[in-house]
């Protein structure tokens, strides 16, 4: 696939002076392509982005009301489905609204109510998450004041802007550290979205409330289990999906918001094939679980690899492993090969490593093997 960065071409600058030639008197075409183009491919992402920002910057009067005005008329008719399109004749859209917001952000707190308006329009186009963030920073009362007026908009990508873009600790994205710290005040906003209509937004809460799951372990679980009662699949689905943080980390009560409890097992017989794994083969291992319950029994099983860090230190990292429902008194054997081989997120070092379960929440057993590289 190709990279995103590459949607920022030189065809874009292009398009976008195309727009803003009709838009701006006395718009100085080459004056806005150069820098660009002169700068554009030694550049990732982001400062794509920026380079291109700060060009329709420049290019802007100043008068906040103009400045509105031409963002606006240059944007694609096309409010519902051009989100992934590129930018063509009719307007404005798909990755360019990323650097367009950045100029709304960057540029248009002093117009307070007037940007925000802008972003909700653009977010029609390409989502707003971003560029929004600079105005909760600023005032996060007054932002969240008008995003909550934007919960009932009939456009599906403005109403998934309320909770994509408040996430305290949204990818790529300036953190918000207020609600980082207390996530209370967008809690009202994520309840009333939790039901949409649109599976696009409700992933949106859930995203949302997995970041503040991060922080607010507790909150999140008890919440888990207050929307679980009555709930339809599709919130069920979002709450799973709301969760997964916290399940992966044995959360008691997250688990049992979806009616998983502590095993009853006797404890359960690790074995590892070989105690000494050669770097880029496999760790095999197999464990027998036996229930000692008298009734069946729903058993989340995850294993977790204490991997040797450069300070000599193990850290652990959890990965899925079955689920299943276990008959009373009925036992099972899992087997598992896990490969150890070179991954661009982890660099290993050799020496000695261990595995152990986390079952249902809870942690069990614990074996070495050794990595050598």
């Amino acid at each position: 696939m190709e990279p995103f960065k590459n949607s920022f071409s030189q065809a874009l600058v292009s398009c976008l002076a195309d727009h803003l030639h009709l838009q701006v008197s006395g718009f100085d075409r080459a004056g806005f392509e150069a820098p660009i183009l002169a700068n554009l491919q030694e550049l990732e992402l982001k400062q794509r982005a920026q380079l291109i920002a700060d060009q329709v910057h420049l290019h802007l009067p100043e008068q906040p009301a103009e400045r509105a005005r031409i963002l606006l008329a240059i944007l694609h008719p096309d409010e519902l489905d051009h989100a992934n399109q590129p930018s063509d004749e009719h307007g404005v859209c798909g990755w360019a609204i990323f650097a367009l917001q950045m100029v709304v952000g960057q540029h248009g707190l002093g117009d307070f109510d007037r940007s925000m308006e802008v972003l909700r329009q653009m977010s029609k186009r390409f989502s707003s998450e971003f560029g929004i963030r600079y105005f909760l920073l600023a005032d996060q009362a007054r932002a969240l004041a008008i995003m909550q007026s934007w919960l009932g908009d009939a456009n599906r990508h403005v109403r998934r802007l309320v909770s994509e873009g408040s996430r305290p600790r949204l990818p790529w994205a300036m953190q918000l550290p207020k609600l980082v710290a207390d996530p209370e005040p967008i809690m009202g906003l994520l309840h009333n979205l939790r039901d949409d209509e649109h599976e696009y937004v409700r992933r949106s809460v859930a995203n949302n409330l997995n970041d503040i799951a991060k922080d607010h372990p507790d909150l999140i679980g008890d919440l888990a289990v207050e929307w679980m009662e009555n709930a339809k699949p599709v919130r069920q689905k979002l709450l799973r999906h709301a969760c997964r943080t916290l399940i992966k980390q044995g959360h008691e009560t997250a688990l049992q918001a979806f009616g998983v409890f502590p095993a009853k097992i006797e404890q359960p017989k690790i074995n590892i094939a070989s105690k000494t794994v050669q770097f880029g083969e496999k760790l095999q291992f197999s464990v027998e679980i036996l229930s000692n319950s008298d009734q069946p029994q729903e058993l989340i099983i995850d294993y977790i690899l204490h991997f040797k860090k450069a300070n000599g230190k193990l850290a652990p990292k959890v990965f899925k492993w079955s689920k299943f429902t276990l008959a009373a008194g009925q036992s099972r054997v899992l087997q598992k090969k896990h490969s150890i081989r070179p991954i661009t997120t982890r660099k290993y070092y050799g020496g000695i490593q261990g595995l152990s379960l986390r079952i249902n929440g809870k942690d069990f057993g614990y074996l070495e093997f050794e990595l050598t590289m």
